[in-house]
């Protein structure tokens, strides 16, 4: 194993990479932003849309001897307003380039159109799932306030899965890995064994794989945890030791057991809502409520994608199957 948190960011400054945590409005607290010092002067995610955060971001860079003006990239490893946020006003001040997975590219830019859209299919979901129409628009409405911390973003340079991204004295390989995010998108240096994880891979919460509209536009919803399972066996396979810096909380020095322990969690999680199913046919709000309880407004959608999330494990093994009656989708166990 590697060094403990305090010394990967050591190791890390020592390889031209700084750490800034940004605030953030969000329950998950700071997010890390990334400043790389090489050329061109690289930003990895920029923190959410506020005075505030733009402030420590100024004060954050100022630290290192540098100012917004001088940012010459910014990477995007997902579409998540607190780690894209402040991208196009750092472009303002500063003319960057931006990076990020070109499948994305539309949807970062059209962000008021498209964030209605997922809010839309966030309510089209819920309603289906037996959520109470109350609660789904209730969320509808906080999740249009969350808006202001995010705000569009145009893609100058998309970059395809395993496309590299060349600095003075560096590369990175942007690596897609869906299922927290359909973009999630983790930046390696293969040379550094040293990686920019976003919330791919959290060191002490789990990453929600959040169902979602496909990026390609197709109808239908993205199947986030089984796609989030994949990229974990992929991002199982890089170098033991490697370092891995998320988008919050410490590095991660040992992503090999991190991503054992998510693994099993899901396996346990998935036999416990099967037994829930022994009794007849549950709805996922059912489902969510007998394994969480009362859940606030602000966690309904997210418990749900958890639950439909390991009913399409269940389905994939034969193990579940889906009721449809026109109205709301349950599911049921097969004998």
């Amino acid at each position: 194993m590697t060094e403990t948190p305090e010394e990967a960011l050591e190791q890390a400054a020592l390889a031209g990479i700084h750490c800034l945590p940004i605030p953030t409005p969000f329950a998950v607290g700071a997010v890390n932003c990334y400043l790389i010092e090489d050329e061109p002067l690289t930003l990895v995610d920029t923190g959410p849309n506020s005075g505030r955060s733009l402030d420590v971001l100024s004060e954050s860079l100022a630290a290192h001897g540098h100012a917004i003006e001088d940012i010459d990239l910014v990477l995007l490893t997902h579409n998540h307003h607190d780690h894209t946020g402040l991208t196009q006003i750092v472009v303002e001040h500063s003319g960057a380039e931006v990076a990020a997975l070109g499948a994305a590219a539309r949807r970062l830019a059209d962000f008021e159109a498209e964030a209605e859209r997922d809010d839309q299919f966030a309510v089209d979901l819920m309603l289906r799932s037996g959520i109470p129409e109350q609660t789904a628009m209730a969320l509808q409405s906080v999740s249009s306030t969350f808006r202001e911390w995010g705000g569009p973003v145009t893609v100058t340079r998309p970059l395809g899965d395993g496309d590299a991204v060349e600095l003075g004295g560096r590369r990175l390989e942007a690596l897609h890995r869906p299922g927290h995010t359909p973009m999630d998108t983790v930046f390696w240096d293969a040379e550094r064994e040293l990686g920019f994880v976003g919330d791919h891979l959290l060191p002490r919460i789990s990453s929600n794989p959040i169902i979602s509209r496909p990026l390609d536009g197709s109808p239908g919803r993205t199947h986030s945890l089984a796609a989030y399972l994949d990229s974990l066996a992929k991002t199982r396979g890089l170098p033991e030791g490697a370092v891995l810096l998320p988008g919050h909380g410490e590095p991660i020095d040992d992503h090999r057991a991190l991503v054992d322990a998510r693994i099993a969690s899901t396996e346990r999680r998935k036999e416990k809502l099967l037994r829930l199913l022994g009794d007849g046919p549950r709805s996922g709000y059912e489902l969510a409520q007998s394994m969480w309880g009362n859940i606030a407004v602000t966690q309904a959608f997210l418990t749900l994608s958890e639950v439909i999330g390991h009913m399409d494990l269940l389905e994939a093994e034969g193990r579940v199957r889906e009721v449809d009656d026109g109205g709301v989708i349950r599911f049921e166990a097969v004998a």
